[in-house]
């Protein structure tokens, strides 16, 4: 039977299994919901959420949402996204630092390394109606005058496409209001364990122009201390015995980061029907130093580097939004131009060490004059990137029967790739050409397009029983361009050599031949110039059983994808779009009054043609389809407010995600590792079925208790505390890399607060990671495997393996106005 007609047949089958019966329940997962003062014995507040592009409340949607509004925001000490990120159960992340985060919804994570020419990511991130999803690591938004945060489990492949294969996340800000005058202005300093102080300065105001029109202006600085040390050491090259120290950049605490930005919209109501939102948001962020603590020092918080560091990150997005009728039909246009610019330094020099210590690299080093010069290795950075997206959709009137959402999308992202490896002072023949020093050269653009028409269509089949069917036709057309590699000095495979000329052969095979012509500007020539592009439809359907005001429960099946992509090392295989399919079931509902919520979701997810991004010869990240894998997992929420003042929520995630087939180490269709690869190359099991997928704990949860009080007339004081819990994560799938790279163990953190407010004027003491728990949350190797070892990970890599960690015990006091 064909692979669609089994699958057509399978989710058939479960819609109409679960449907029979009348125990199980569907789901979904959100923090505990914040509840005004004034509110508090009219039970939780609800929450209005836009998660299928049209108002409704939480406990309406059949749909697995964890949501943090703005209130719960302030009271967790949200700024940053390592800070939302740790209460949302079904999130995970990875990061090397700011703008750096690689984000994961129910274990759906093979490794990827965010490398700006590896797959997009699996999380699509929307700033309201926009996407600002980025191939190299999400954008690090500080979150101020934030509505709510919007994180949407499993696929949402019909109504946000590409880069939403198994979640979504929709950062929500608060619109221009005509109606009133209002403003705030917040403060704050703190103080880090093992470094220094941080202070922040935040605020908005809102102006009405005139009975319609308002403008709405944000800004922000923050002063985030840093927490680690670059200590003494020194290093002698094998081959040249020259030694190298880290004595001119020794410094305490000096990862400190410094971001500064602002926000302006425009609210304009042209009359009861339609609304114009023009915006625009942009943040300048400067990093300093590593984030990582290196194994083998005697102190956490330590790391030995060779060369300065820093990194700024510069990004502004302009955005449109219109929303109108035509008669009962709502219409609404988004757009948006998304323009981000990465600037940084980072030191390279364990590469040249265990490339010199094993290969003997060091000897062909030389200036000149032919003298041996220092192999001390580092990075200039200068990825630029652009995005623009367009939407245009169409809903019918929310109070009828039948009920559809339909539009059209296009988005447009192009990445210019600028890395340069330099080494200081080396020969001109060694020189990649038109560079100063480099003895390695990136330069590429990349250019990802996607198409796509969608829509859902909802039919009340009686007033408790609604099914929803939708579908997004798409077509994605992807395309890598430039140079990679060394000199034709240094390498006569690779780099130069390896440039195409315009019959077909390269400059290794035919030096005299006609070059092609060069389309990226700085490259000194091109050895790579793939696309990739393929058309499909991705399904969905949900059933809805009400079974009161108060109680729903939901069946639903559906499907994301992640578009296939281009290697950069072309003589690789572009490679294939994975698709994930998700059956869950999910239940909502209140109890005594409003006064307890308790909803839930158990799914299980088929994830096919896993991309898996690794390391592979001269370090260049390699995309194969590593076969097959599967997520079976559950998600709850439960929030109860027991008295008067008093809230408790407790949340968490469960995913048990495992490969179902073997892992190849050449890729072929049937994932079948007898079979010898393209071109007869070897093969061999890198991961075998059963294995556990990596960066995704089996648990995570977390619990906030916050009890409100008035002290006296207009003094009202509060006090609360939070625990998350992170679980044990794998640190690479194959078990051979994983042995020798080691696991992420599980933490724990515990945060309290204290505060009270009057009038228009509040203040705040805090802590978070009050026991200082040195949380892991990421890896990293500068040697890679196919360098420093062997390609499959089988033997001990060389090189100094560094770790990310968690920010240490802060505490702070925030104080603001309102007005």
């Amino acid at each position: 039977m064909p692979t669609n007609v089994r699958r057509s047949t399978r989710i058939a089958l479960w819609l109409t299994s679960a449907l029979a019966l009348p125990g199980v329940a569907l789901a979904q997962t959100v923090p505990p919901t914040e509840v005004a003062a004034a509110d508090v014995d009219e039970g939780l507040a609800d929450i209005v959420v836009t998660a299928r592009k049209t108002n409704e409340t939480l406990q309406d949607v059949p749909m697995s949402i964890q949501v943090l509004g703005q209130a719960r925001l302030d009271q967790l000490q949200v700024q940053a996204f390592d800070d939302y990120v740790r209460f949302l159960p079904s999130v995970t992340y990875q990061t090397a630092g700011p703008g750096s985060a690689r984000v994961y919804f129910r274990g759906v994570s093979s490794g990827e390394n965010a490398n700006h020419s590896s797959s997009q990511p699996t999380v699509g991130i929307y700033l309201d109606e926009q996407p600002i999803t980025t191939i190299q690591g999400a954008l690090d938004i500080h979150l101020y005058d934030i509505a709510r945060v919007e994180a949407l489990a499993g696929p949402q492949g019909t109504l946000y496409g590409s880069s939403s294969e198994a979640g979504t996340i929709r950062i929500i800000t608060n619109k221009p209001d005509p109606s009133k005058f209002s403003g705030a202005f917040d403060f704050e300093v703190n103080k880090v364990t093992d470094g220094e102080f941080g202070y922040v300065a935040e605020g908005f105001v809102n102006v009405p122009l005139s009975d319609k029109i308002a403008v709405r202006a944000v800004g922000w600085y923050d002063k985030d201390a840093g927490f680690i040390d670059n200590v003494l050491a020194t290093r002698r090259f094998p081959v040249s015995g020259i030694l190298a120290t880290t004595a001119p950049f020794v410094e305490d605490d000096y990862n400190d980061v410094e971001t500064y930005g602002g926000r302006i919209a425009l609210g304009i109501e042209l009359d009861d029907s339609w609304t114009i939102t023009p915006a625009i948001m942009g943040q300048k962020q400067r990093s300093d130093g590593f984030f990582g603590q290196e194994s083998g020092r005697a102190k956490k918080r330590q790391v030995a580097q060779f060369n300065p560091e820093f990194n700024t990150d510069d990004w502004y997005q302009a955005s449109l939004t219109i929303e109108g009728k035509v008669g009962d039909w709502s219409l609404t246009y988004a757009g948006a131009y998304l323009k981000r610019n990465i600037d940084g330094i980072s030191d390279y020099s364990d590469y040249s060490y265990f490339y010199d210590a094993l290969n003997g690299s060091g000897a062909y080093i030389c200036d000149n004059a032919g003298n041996l010069v220092s192999p001390n290795q580092y990075i200039i950075s200068k990825p630029r990137f652009t995005k623009q997206s367009h939407e245009f959709r169409i809903a019918s009137p929310a109070d009828k029967r039948l009920r559809l959402i339909a539009g059209l999308f296009y988005q447009r992202q192009k990445n210019g790739i600028e890395e340069n490896y330099i080494i200081d002072n080396i020969a001109d023949i060694i020189t990649v050409k038109g560079t100063d020093s480099n003895i390695w050269l990136t330069k590429q653009v990349r250019v990802d397009r996607d198409y796509a028409v969608f829509g859902e269509l909802a039919y009340d089949i009686t007033d408790k029983l609604t099914l929803t069917a939708g579908t997004r036709v798409y077509k994605y057309d992807n395309s890598l361009v430039g140079f990679f590699g060394y000199a034709a000095g240094f390498s006569s495979r690779t780099g130069e050599a390896a440039c195409f000329n315009t019959d077909g052969t390269t400059r290794r095979s035919n030096p005299a031949g006609t070059p092609v012509p060069n389309t990226v500007a700085g490259a000194p020539c091109i050895n790579l110039d793939r696309r990739t592009k393929d058309t499909d439809w991705l399904p969905k359907v949900n059933l809805t059983y009400k079974i009161n005001d108060d109680a729903l429960v939901y069946a639903t099946f559906s499907r994301g994808f992640r578009p296939g992509g281009i290697n950069r090392r072309g003589t690789v295989e572009p490679y294939a779009p994975d698709v994930l399919d998700n059956y869950e079931l999910g239940f909502k509902t209140s109890f005594a009054d409003n006064k307890v919520r308790f909803n839930g979701a158990i799914y299980q997810l088929d994830w096919d043609d896993v991309q898996f991004s690794s390391l592979g010869e001269n370090g260049l990240t390699i995309i194969r389809n590593a076969g097959n894998a599967r997520i079976r997992g559950f998600e709850f929420d439960l929030n109860v407010q027991p008295t008067t003042g008093l809230t408790l929520g407790v949340s968490g995630s469960y995913n048990n995600a495992k490969l179902v087939t073997d892992f190849c180490a050449s890729a072929n269709s049937t994932q079948d590792c007898t079979i010898p690869g393209p071109g007869g190359a070897a093969n061999s099991v890198l991961a075998p079925a059963g294995t556990r997928l990596p960066d995704t704990a089996r648990f995570k949860g977390n619990a906030v208790a916050r009890y409100e009080v008035e002290v006296r007339d207009g003094i009202d004081a509060h006090i609360q505390g939070a625990v998350v819990r992170e679980g044990k994560r794998l640190g690479d799938l194959r078990p051979a890399t994983r042995a020798i790279v080691g696991d992420f163990p599980g933490y724990t953190t515990v945060d309290l607060s204290v505060g009270f407010k009057t009038g228009r004027f509040s203040a705040e003491l805090y802590g978070t990671n009050i026991f200082d728990v040195n949380g892991q949350t990421s890896r990293s190797v500068q040697c890679g495997e196919s360098i420093c070892g062997d390609p499959d990970g089988v033997t001990a890599s060389g090189g100094i393996f560094y770790t990310y960690v968690i920010r240490p015990r802060t505490i702070g006091l925030k104080v603001g106005t309102k007005f």
